[in-house]
This record gives structure tokens, C-alpha cells and sequence, in this order.
């Protein structure tokens, strides 16, 4: 007999092409993006003039001393997230001169993880999952790992 956990584990595994599967266990890192797949992002909309796309950041899914934590309390904290990993770029994307200067690097690039205001971007649904369109200059800066930036 298997746990729920491994149940779980096991339903992730078998749709592959959904947006949940780039979500691991939560005492791991609690999104893997080495673990979305191409066909997956080929079927994301791509953002058009300065836009990008951001997958939030869904925090763990239970507490330090190891409660876990009720599914809406995890999807209250990915809407309120300020952290999420870019998944595309728009492209005009950090072109305007008069914003970004004529010889400035962008600010972020596809596969950066970043930070935004708390509820900055629109929000949409897609297949397992949800992601945010954000205007280039939402970006408030680039992390390293997402657990780094405390929810508040």
C-alpha cells in the first residue's frame, strides 16, 4: 500500500506536460525549473511588446517544524508572492531607451528567478497551474533562490 504523499508524487509524474510538475515535494526545493518540459513552454502564450511571463513562486508546502500546510493557505501565498521564476520574455522586452537607457543590460532574462510587487502582473490560469504577465519594469530585482526573500 502506498502513502498519499507517494500517491501524489506518482499523479505529478504522470502529467508531465501541466505546470504542476515543475512542483516538487516541499521539504525539496518547491519548484525545480530544470523539470518543465519544452512542450510545455512552447504551449505558454508568448508575451507580447514589453511583457513577461513568471511562474510564482508557490513557497513550501508545510512549516519548519514539519505541519503541513492547508492547500488554500499554499494558493493564498502564491497569489501574494513577490517571487517567481521567468519562464519568457517579450520582444521589446527592456528596449525602451527613454526607461532602460540606450546601452543597458536587462534586468532579468528568461530562467532568472526575480522579484515584483506583491500582487503587480495579471494572473491567469493555464493547464496545472497558474502564471503571471508582468510589464518589464514590474521587475524590482533578480535572486538567486527563492527562499532567500521571506513572505511577509
Amino acid at each position: 500500500m502506498t502513502s498519499p504523499a507517494v500517491a501524489d508524487l506518482k499523479k505529478i509524474g504522470e502529467e508531465a506536460e501541466k505546470i504542476a510538475s515543475a512542483y516538487v515535494k516541499p521539504e525539496d526545493r518547491v519548484l525545480d525549473p530544470e523539470l518543465i518540459s519544452q512542450s510545455l513552454l512552447e504551449r505558454i502564450p508568448d508575451p507580447t511588446g514589453w511583457r513577461l511571463i513568471v511562474l510564482p513562486y508557490r513557497g513550501k508546502g508545510k512549516t519548519e517544524g514539519g505541519i503541513l500546510l492547508p492547500d488554500q493557505v499554499v494558493e493564498e501565498n502564491q497569489i501574494a508572492t513577490q517571487v517567481g521564476y521567468v519562464l519568457k520574455v517579450g520582444p521589446l522586452a527592456y528596449r525602451d531607451p527613454e526607461k532602460f537607457g540606450k546601452h543597458e543590460d536587462p534586468w532579468c532574462y528568461e530562467k532568472d528567478w526575480v522579484m515584483f510587487a506583491r500582487y503587480a502582473g495579471s494572473r491567469f490560469k493555464i493547464d496545472g497551474g497558474e502564471v503571471r504577465i508582468l510589464n518589464d519594469d514590474e521587475v524590482l530585482a533578480t535572486i538567486s533562490d527563492p527562499e532567500d526573500v521571506l513572505h511577509m
